[in-house]
């Protein structure tokens, strides 16, 4: 039984930007997950998606990690910004565009 919350803090550390989400990058398996594979694939953000539906340990875990009860959630550079909702919020305001930039990431569409 590996501990979640290490393999959730390695995920987050090991690639700038993380998208736990039900399903797959390829493959959403919800609207909101898809949602935001939508806005990361527009604005061509690399980004690692981990599919919560593969590990229970996991989809329970990243809840109590970020202290956020829903899925999907973003982290940019081990930070969380979170859910959907926010994640469309920003897009929409340009501010997320904004937080890449301002992290160092590569953003190929501005708003």
């Amino acid at each position: 039984m590996t501990d979640a919350r290490q393999v959730i803090d390695n995920e987050v550390k090991s690639s700038d930007v993380v998208l736990f989400m039900k399903g797959t990058p390829q493959f959403p398996m919800c609207g909101f997950s898809g949602q935001v594979v939508q806005i990361l694939n527009y604005l061509g953000v690399p980004y690692k998606g981990v599919n919560v539906l593969e590990d229970e340990t996991v989809r329970q875990g990243i809840k109590d990690y970020s202290n956020w009860p829903t899925i999907p959630q973003l982290y940019v550079k081990g930070e969380f910004i979170g859910g959907c909702d926010i994640t469309r919020e920003m897009f929409q305001a340009g501010e997320l565009q904004q937080l890449f930039v301002d992290k160092g990431i590569q953003v190929q569409q501005s708003a």
